[in-house]
């Protein structure tokens, strides 16, 4: 018996769908096809004979290493080793933390030209000098700071844990990190005028000494074979972030420049005392010394990031809400303090913060300022 005409073209559809999408196929079948793996995975970039070029860990980052090739900054027997990533477990393509850093680089992350209000903010990650957490302490601030119109800076700098001192390399790092930004302000629409650092953590113990030491820096770096001599290593302004201990802990005075930058302090209280007193002693100091629009917010509910919690987890750092607590808003109060300060009005247009600077440098200094600047203390 003859099949019926109309089977024949009912078969062809049905292959044909089949073909088009397999999917449907395989829910006939009652089980589902494999899911694609994830695309365009971040990853070191190759070593060979030529020194590391690092990559960048965001779409889109320019990535600029911080010294010339042959820099006496730069540990030449080590600079074609590539950076190892410590990539997140559950959210595929994503950087955790980076260690081996011996080629150390600024990753650039421009904003849109309407939108732009030309402030560049140099984050630099803590991790205890034995990791750099660039996930939740930068990449992370990369869209957030987007939507304020601030370009954002990710620092990679070297770490105690590959055989660099956190206090000599680590913080030469973050000197020349603002110099090369502002080096290059014109070519990425950045004002070199509102150009700072933040710091969280190890991080801070960089952004610290930048609104302190950034006169020395650039008269050691001066010479005519320097590429940046002459520009100034002074950071507009400074956010230490449940900061490490500044250059004032264990009973530092350290002479305190008069044009020294605003600064923007936060931390949790009593559950991080250690690095609440080194944000006090930040403060006090700064308050000594009469240096304009120092703000500090200590929360009495608040954790170090990756202090161990009860239930067996573990504190997080940087955006996160921290279950709806007060210190989850910290980035709010710095957006407040910002705004306030006049950083984020368009490029060009002079800040309040360097208004207030100019007016507190033609003033005469009173003894207790005097006292600070020589780092005299006063006691």
């Amino acid at each position: 018996m003859k099949s019926p005409l109309w089977i024949a073209p009912c078969l062809l559809a049905i292959i044909a769908a089949v073909v088009r999408f397999p999917e449907a196929a395989s829910a006939a079948s009652g089980t589902l096809d494999p899911l694609p793996p994830p695309l365009a995975m971040p990853k070191p970039g190759p070593t060979n004979d030529a020194p590391y070029a690092p990559q960048p860990i965001l779409q889109g980052g320019v990535v600029v290493p911080l010294y010339p090739l042959d820099s006496p900054f730069l540990k030449q027997d080590r600079i074609r080793e590539a950076e190892q990533y410590n990539m997140s477990k559950s959210v595929p393509g994503r950087i955790n933390s980076i260690i081996n850093i011996h080629n150390p680089s600024i990753e650039v992350h421009t904003v849109e030209g309407g939108l732009n209000t030309g402030v560049a903010v140099i984050l630099a990650a803590g991790g205890g000098h034995n990791t750099l957490n660039v996930g939740t302490e930068s990449a992370d601030f990369v869209p957030w700071f987007y939507n304020h119109g601030v370009n954002t800076i990710i620092l990679r700098y070297r770490l105690r844990h590959d055989g660099y001192s956190s206090q000599i390399d680590a913080v030469n790092d973050a000197f020349q990190a603002i110099r090369l930004v502002r080096a290059h302000a014109k070519d990425w629409n950045i004002d070199p005028n509102k150009i700072g650092i933040m710091g969280f953590s190890a991080g801070a113990e960089l952004a610290a000494p930048a609104a302190i030491f950034f006169e020395d820096f650039d008269k050691t770096n001066s010479a005519p074979t320097d590429p940046l001599a002459g520009i100034s290593s002074r950071p507009d302004f400074v956010g230490l972030v449940y900061p490490g201990p500044t250059p004032f802990a264990r009973g530092g005075s350290p002479p305190i420049p008069r044009n020294a930058p605003p600064g923007f302090i936060t931390c949790g209280g009593s559950g991080d005392r250690v690095h609440a007193i080194w944000a006090d002693e930040y403060l006090a100091a700064m308050l000594k010394a009469g240096i304009p629009n120092v703000e500090m917010h200590i929360y009495g509910n608040g954790r170090h990031p990756g202090d161990a919690l009860p239930d067996g987890s573990h504190m997080t750092g940087g955006l996160s809400d921290r279950n709806g607590t007060p210190f989850g808003t910290w980035q709010d109060r710095f957006i407040d303090w910002f705004r306030d300060l006049g950083f984020l009005q368009k490029p060009g247009v002079e800040t309040k913060a360097a208004r207030d600077i100019a007016s507190f440098l033609s003033q005469p200094q009173r003894g207790t300022e005097r006292r600070a600047a020589s780092g005299q203390g006063t006691k």
